[in-house]
């Protein structure tokens, strides 16, 4: 079966809705993705921005997958780099090239903008994304740190 990827624009809200839908379920964390969801005039402005990217893979009118990243511009190099953080297929589409056409298509996108470099991070436990971005990518194994902010 066919999918059609998307990149979001400001207008598509109702991408954006089912995009967080399918992530909150994928995560099995409907709560953070519900709970709170971002205002319209929020998601007009982030999906407007140019360095946010929203990405949605369609299959017969329904998200079934989906990722979400933004680009860091550096300040050692005048480069930037792109940072996947969410992506995530509907269970029932998994292992069908729906997360390696929108990484392509993050590939793209990020060539275009002249990024040298998108990276992503996946928890330990995690072997399906884990064999996916090893397939895609080099491996660098590090440490990640949340720090609160008061």
């Amino acid at each position: 079966m066919d999918h059609t990827i998307h990149r979001l624009a400001p207008d598509d809200l109702a991408l954006m809705d089912a995009l967080l839908d399918t992530f909150g379920e994928a995560f099995e964390d409907t709560e953070s993705y519900d709970s709170k969801r971002p205002s319209p005039a929020y998601l007009r402005r982030l999906l407007g921005s140019e360095h946010f990217f929203a990405l949605a893979a369609v299959r017969d009118g329904a998200v079934v997958g989906g990722l979400a990243a933004y680009e860091l511009q550096k300040f050692e190099q005048e480069r930037s780099e792109i940072y996947i953080y969410d992506l995530a297929v509907a269970e029932a589409h998994r292992r069908e090239g729906i997360a390696t056409a929108l990484i392509e298509h993050l590939q793209q996108i990020a060539a275009q903008r002249g990024a040298y470099v998108i990276f992503v991070q996946a928890d330990y436990g995690d072997d399906p994304a884990i064999a996916l971005y090893t397939k895609l990518g080099a491996r660098e194994n590090v440490m990640h740190f949340d720090i609160s902010v008061p």
